[in-house]
């Protein structure tokens, strides 16, 4: 691979990782496009470390709120009057871990599926992408509470092993899941994101084993390339997906991702 097509590659993470539009279906498609065979799994991965990394700049006061909140758990040191809040913080806590835990069953089981995927297949679930924003969109209903049940946390969970899946994409299946738990909009978005961390931290650690595979595969400069293309423009990506979130307007990519999933399964 070289140092061109890595910073393509991470441009094209970096802006479709937050936008609802899967950012690994679009990896495949421009992968089929330019011809790039032999990339082992772990570059998609640290790709993604890239975009993580603007997911925690961005929340990182949330997620201190959730650390602080998780040791004073441990250490039983919670400050007096603050219980009211400790107990909200480690509710969402008790949130992320259920979802996690339903994300690494599935997506065990999706990672299986996903090599012997054909691109065509890619193609066809930016359809069903499509239908999941739709879904979102008519179905939401926010009922007050900033909280998810167990129950739904589970179904979160396996909600993002599903957007393992090239052409499913993570945030929209995310978002439109909670949108339909009865999460409001922001709520909805910080949902998608807090629980993406400890995903795409698990992923990192099962890929670890290929990482001296990848430097055959892609030069330190190619790697570096697409490493900081991924974290610049994943980091404006995010800003435009949360003003998306509040405006109601993620629907409007369905106007994309349709014509993009016929285009694929009628002319390729």
């Amino acid at each position: 691979m070289s140092v061109l097509q890595s910073l393509i590659l991470g441009l094209v993470q970096g802006v479709t990782e937050f936008l609802p539009v899967s950012s690994s279906g679009h990896l495949a498609v421009f992968r089929d496009v330019l011809q790039i065979d032999g990339i082992p799994l772990l570059y998609d991965v640290l790709l993604h470390i890239a975009t993580l990394i603007a997911v925690c700049f961005v929340f990182r006061r949330r997620i201190w709120e959730l650390i602080r909140a998780l040791y004073q758990a441990v250490s039983k040191s919670v400050p007096l009057g603050e219980e009211d809040i400790h107990r909200s913080h480690m509710r969402t806590v008790r949130m992320i871990v259920i979802a996690t835990v339903f994300t690494g069953a599935v997506g065990l089981a999706v990672s299986r599926v996903q090599p012997a995927m054909p691109i065509t297949g890619v193609y066809a679930l930016f359809l069903v992408t499509s239908a999941i924003l739709i879904i979102g969109r008519v179905f939401q209903r926010p009922v007050g509470s900033i909280h998810l049940s167990p129950v739904k946390s589970a179904v979160l969970g396996i909600s993002q092993g599903l957007g393992t899946l090239p052409g499913i994409s993570r945030s929209g299946i995310t978002i439109s899941t909670a949108l339909v738990s009865g999460a409001d909009r922001r709520r909805a978005g910080e949902i998608s994101f807090l629980i993406s961390i400890p995903a795409i931290i698990g992923a990192l650690i099962l890929e670890l084993a290929a990482a001296e595979t990848i430097t055959a595969a892609v030069s330190a400069e190619a790697l570096a390339a697409g490493f900081i293309a991924a974290l610049v423009s994943g980091f404006a990506s995010l800003k435009l997906l949360l003003y998306l979130i509040r405006g109601g307007k993620l629907y409007l990519f369905c106007f994309y991702l349709i014509p993009l999933g016929l285009y694929g399964l009628l002319f390729r």
